[in-house]
């Protein structure tokens, strides 16, 4: 994030982040928190912008679970969005998908890592506010599937994991798209199977894949020596939005 803030500022244009709820720092006050297929406090945050600088042109730039987000939201939304441009990185596609490849080698790691979060933060929030979980012990909870099934699926209105992945998967918005984006993948993410990627009839007229053999999970660095490494997303990001934000601009009616 600190990164793509540095590109955006030497472009001469000014970023914002928008942190999902209890990702910031300060506590989620609510039952309820963010998942994969939540977009409505990104309409907010949109709305605000807009609202604030009607005539100022907006694009999106969002990362992982970020990009799916984004992508529902605007195939959601369609014609409707405040959006001149967007780009989305090594995007979960079929949720599904990822969280069956997340149990698989390395990347159990990482689900070991960040479900550690996860049970932390919950704990957390039920030394304040009454959750209607039925699970006591979230320690048992060893994947992200069974995270999902028990926790995000009952504190969201969901049937189950199954039934989140399936109306929280960005892959079926990706035709309904007009908003120019540009979505970055890598043939080698840790995080997905090579099935995750869209086939490109599955793409609208305004989207555009650009798939890497290599870059890993919101990766792409390069460089001889790891005190000097060069971030590729930092220049293919700002390079792809510069021809929306720069060029002469008027808002739509």
């Amino acid at each position: 994030m600190r990164g793509i803030l540095r590109a955006i500022e030497r472009q001469g244009w000014r970023g914002v982040i928008m942190h999902f709820r209890g990702c910031s720092g300060e506590p989620n006050r609510r039952p309820r928190s963010y998942h994969s297929g939540e977009t409505g406090d990104f309409a907010h945050f949109i709305d605000v912008l807009h609202q604030r600088e009607p005539l100022t042109p907006l694009a999106a730039v969002g990362y992982s679970l970020g990009g799916n987000v984004l992508l529902k939201w605007m195939g959601e939304m369609r014609e409707r969005t405040n959006l001149t441009a967007a780009v989305a990185v090594s995007v979960p596609f079929v949720l599904s998908e990822a969280a069956s490849r997340m149990e698989q080698g390395f990347s159990q790691i990482y689900q070991w890592w960040l479900l550690h979060r996860l049970h932390r933060s919950i704990e957390e929030k039920r030394r304040h506010l009454s959750l209607p979980l039925t699970l006591s012990d979230l320690s048992t909870l060893s994947t992200f599937h069974d995270f999902d099934e028990h926790v995000t699926a009952r504190l969201h209105g969901f049937d189950g994991a199954d039934h989140y992945y399936r109306v929280s998967s960005s892959r079926q918005y990706l035709k309904d798209i007009t908003v120019s984006t540009l979505l970055l993948h890598a043939q080698d993410d840790p995080f997905m199977f090579a099935s995750t990627v869209p086939q490109r009839d599955e793409l609208s007229d305004s989207t555009t894949l650009e798939l890497s053999a290599h870059g890993g999970h919101v990766g792409f660095v390069s460089g001889r020596w790891p005190w000097s490494a060069r971030y590729w997303l930092e220049e293919r990001i700002p390079r792809y939005l510069e021809k929306f934000l720069t060029r002469p601009w008027s808002h739509p009616r």
